[in-house]
């Protein structure tokens, strides 16, 4: 449900404001200044979700994506939108942001074995992936469908903002029904700095080369992307969902592989050598002289781009104890979107001059080169220890 509404609003958000009067540079002004939002809202939630709750903790980050989504459908006023997307969930690339993610990594390693747990952590993946690529799909069709009737470009867009605040609204809800057993029964009282102790130096050495990596990847988030496809082919929505549908259907399948990979190579080699050719192919986007061809290059990279994610979810969970799960998710995940937040003020910059819309792609694909050489390099001799 959740990635669903963060597809369909992927494909139209930046092209929505740009349409709404913001210049590219202010959009990703905007941009930066919500996944700033969303690292400050995902720490607090999941660093005292273990010892306050993780179904009410998951709650909440829903209801500031409800509160996000309105906003961002009723006003044009820039600053209200900062405030809205700051204090919101709210995500421009398709992406998990906000507490969800780490706080139901947290849970699906509570109530799974160990040995089962990247294989679970794969099918969350493909099943997060298959939905984003449905969100995507429909929010291209929908906008498209509709800019056919009466509705003008503007307020198509806006009906998939709503969409995405209806969304979150029913996420809610389903929340309310999750079972208890994805609770820690009784949590470490000692306090600990932001919910992490004997694993805090382990947390914050990943935690810094997954910022690297999000970095990186935030030059060429789902929205630019699509506005790239946008501004060098002139590729209307129906088509960039279609073809952001594919992509992301390519990269859920692809994350089945990892646990059989991983199950033979480990995790960190894993995640290193699947994720270095998918860099390379990013690098090669931009190069196609023509549309299909830049399509199936992009199609390429996201075969094989989602099968670090499942490893190093696996990873994250097998290195710390039961009771800092959803902390060191989410201190990880965190330093993500963090990484990722700075890079859109760039990329807007980027993107408002013609002779550079293309420079985000090889920035991204040779950043997160050097993350895979210095991720290997720091833990592929660790232990890959169970609790």
């Amino acid at each position: 449900m959740r990635l669903f509404a963060y597809g369909a609003l992927a494909v139209v958000l930046v092209v929505y404001l740009t349409s709404s009067g913001f210049s590219p540079s202010q959009t990703g002004l905007l941009l930066t200044l919500t996944l700033v939002g969303d690292t400050a809202v995902s720490l607090y939630l999941t660093t005292r979700a273990d010892r306050l709750g993780r179904r009410r903790m998951l709650i909440v980050g829903a209801i500031l994506m409800v509160a996000a989504g309105v906003t961002f459908a009723w006003t044009r006023d820039f600053l209200l939108l900062v405030v809205a997307g700051t204090i919101g969930v709210i995500s421009p690339s398709g992406n998990e942001v906000g507490p969800f993610l780490p706080i139901e990594q947290a849970a699906l390693a509570h109530v799974v074995p160990r040995d089962s747990r990247t294989t679970v952590f794969a099918w969350y993946t493909l099943a997060g992936s298959l939905a984003t690529a449905a969100g995507s799909l429909c929010g291209g069709v929908l906008s498209q469908g509709l800019q056919r009737t009466a509705a003008t470009p503007l307020a198509s867009y806006r009906v998939v903002v709503l969409l995405y605040a209806g969304l979150g609204a029913v996420l809610a809800f389903l929340f309310t029904r999750l079972s208890p057993a994805t609770e820690v029964a009784a949590p470490d009282a000692t306090p600990t700095r932001f919910g992490i102790g004997r694993s805090r130096v382990v947390v914050l050495r990943l935690s810094g080369l997954f910022a690297l990596d999000a970095f990186a990847g935030g030059f060429v988030i789902q929205s630019f992307a699509a506005y790239w496809f946008f501004l060098r082919f002139g590729v209307n929505p129906a088509t960039l969902g279609m073809i952001f549908f594919w992509a992301n259907v390519l990269a859920g399948v692809s994350a089945l592989l990892a646990s059989r990979l991983a199950a033979r190579f480990g995790l960190v080699r894993t995640m290193v050598f699947t994720h270095l050719p998918s860099n390379v192919l990013l690098v090669l986007v931009p190069l196609m002289p023509n549309l299909p061809l830049a399509i199936l290059v992009l199609l390429a990279r996201f075969s094989i781009s989602q099968m670090d994610v499942p490893t190093r979810q696996s990873y994250v969970m097998t290195v710390v104890g039961p009771d800092e799960r959803s902390a060191a998710a989410g201190i990880t995940g965190v330093a993500r979107t963090t990484g990722a937040a700075i890079a859109p003020v760039f990329a807007g910059w980027m993107f408002a001059r013609p002779s550079l819309i293309s420079l985000p792609f090889f920035i991204a694909g040779t950043l997160k080169i050097v993350y895979d050489l210095l991720l290997y390099r720091a833990f592929v001799s660790a232990p890959e220890r169970a609790e």
